[in-house]
């Protein structure tokens, strides 16, 4: 091992430095079973040097053999295989010989993590966590089958129920996604990069182009609003801060209007079910007939639904 740590190049030195780790090695013979069983046993209960440094030698070959299937992305195969020792190490003092697996089925995972977070941290610039990786990849999973239950994109509260998270939880992950997403356009040479300020946006204040957007949207989801009862529409408007102030607790809103906080969650929840019913009326209603863009072009149903849709989910996320 020593030999890879010294590893400084890329020429004929570092290949003749592996080879001759490599068949350093080989000179230490594999585990039988029985073998493993007992050595586990010492390490376990005895905490024995002797076992542990015996248990760690005969599998640096599956380590080798591991670190080859992550070559080229990103690291030398050198830095993976001192990256997958170290994962072979933790999984030396965790292996239990009595769950009665092979010592190499229960490293081969704690080899493979190591060398994967050595490959995360060494091409992100701005460090983002393993388990973020993970959560990334769940939450985009998760986002899928949302948009494709419903129809559009989903909410942050809708993403938060389904993964059984915090919204604040899934507002970090989203900014995680614009990090990863900006360093890879870094990393293909893009000149549009993004700087950091684009990276680490503040999530308080929207992009000033979706502002005539959001505007538009907000206007077409308040026409919309004069389709229902007036005290539906203003308790709609006090909840999710249509009217342009915070949005109010379904406790602030009962105590306006003087009614129970339950009886103001059935409210809303029927208004939002009345809306909904109007925007996915397949008949061309004459709201949708009457909506007109800035110049004047009628707005097909499908794109006033959308739009509409999409500022009651952002009313609902500031909420």
């Amino acid at each position: 091992m020593s030999a890879i740590a010294n590893n400084q190049s890329l020429g004929s030195g570092v290949r003749s430095e592996l080879q001759l780790y490599l068949d350093e090695i080989k000179r230490t013979p594999l585990l039988t079973a029985e073998e493993e069983r007992e050595l586990g046993y010492r390490i376990q209960r005895e905490s024995c040097p002797e076992a542990r440094e015996r248990m760690i030698r005969a599998n640096l070959r599956l380590v080798v053999a591991i670190a080859k299937n992550f070559a080229n992305r990103g690291l030398v195969l050198s830095d993976l295989i001192e990256e997958g020792n170290i994962g072979l190490m933790r999984a030396v003092e965790g292996f239990d010989p009595d769950q009665g697996a092979r010592f190499s089925t229960y490293a081969s995972w704690w080899i493979k993590q190591a060398i994967k977070r050595a490959l995360i941290n060494a091409s992100r610039p701005i460090h983002v966590p393993a388990y973020m990786v993970e959560l990334i990849s769940r939450m985009r999973q998760v986002s899928r089958e949302l948009e494709g239950e419903t129809g559009f994109a989903p909410s942050i509260e809708q993403i938060a129920d389904a993964m059984d998270l915090p919204v604040k939880k899934v507002r970090a992950i989203r900014r995680a996604i614009r990090a990863t997403r900006a360093q890879t356009q870094s990393a293909t040479g893009d000149d549009d990069t993004p700087g950091l300020s684009e990276v680490v946006a503040d999530d308080r204040y929207d992009p000033p182009s979706e502002t005539p957007l959001q505007a538009d949207e907000l206007a077409t989801l308040r026409r919309l609003m004069e389709t229902i009862d007036d005290r539906e529409a203003a308790i709609l408007n006090a909840r999710f801060g249509l009217d342009g102030r915070d949005p109010l607790t379904l406790k602030q809103v009962a105590e306006r209007v003087g009614l129970s906080r339950e009886r103001v969650r059935q409210i809303v929840d029927e208004a939002i079910t009345r809306l909904n019913s109007q925007l996915t009326d397949e008949r061309p209603s004459r709201f949708f007939r009457e909506n007109r863009t800035r110049t004047g072009e009628p707005v097909s149903p499908e794109r006033a639904r959308a739009r509409a849709m999409a500022a009651a989910a952002r009313s609902r996320s500031a909420g």
